[in-house]
């Protein structure tokens, strides 16, 4: 369980770099800390971080990804590897949102057992 939380912490800093990059401080300050509501073990606190990830995934990463692959094809410089990794930093946020699919379940669990 300890590592779904890493992973989801890890995809919540990613996106705070990211805002923190333009100056955006109060958005990157809310990514970095929205991870500390896992603390509270709560199924519809991480219904809510998974929804805010899979949305990041989709509004901060793929038109980031897009424009920066749309400036360097401009600028006629290469873009493939930009291409990979804006995927791959995609991909692992979506893999955050899933994991949090396996720490509802495993806290529901819990809660019908107590």
């Amino acid at each position: 369980m300890w590592w779904r939380v890493t992973i989801i912490t890890l995809a919540y800093l990613l996106l705070g770099a990211h805002f923190m990059r333009y100056g955006q401080m109060f958005i990157c300050a809310a990514y970095v800390g929205a991870p500390l509501l896992l603390m509270l073990k709560h199924s519809t606190l991480t219904r809510l971080l998974q929804i805010v990830l899979a949305v990041s995934a989709l509004f901060v990463w793929g038109l980031s990804s897009y424009d920066y692959v749309q400036m360097r094809i401009a600028m006629d410089m290469p873009w493939y590897r930009l291409s990979a990794i804006m995927s791959l930093v995609t991909l692992f946020t979506v893999l955050a949102s899933l994991c949090c699919n396996g720490l509802i379940a495993k806290w529901n669990k819990a809660r019908s057992l107590a």
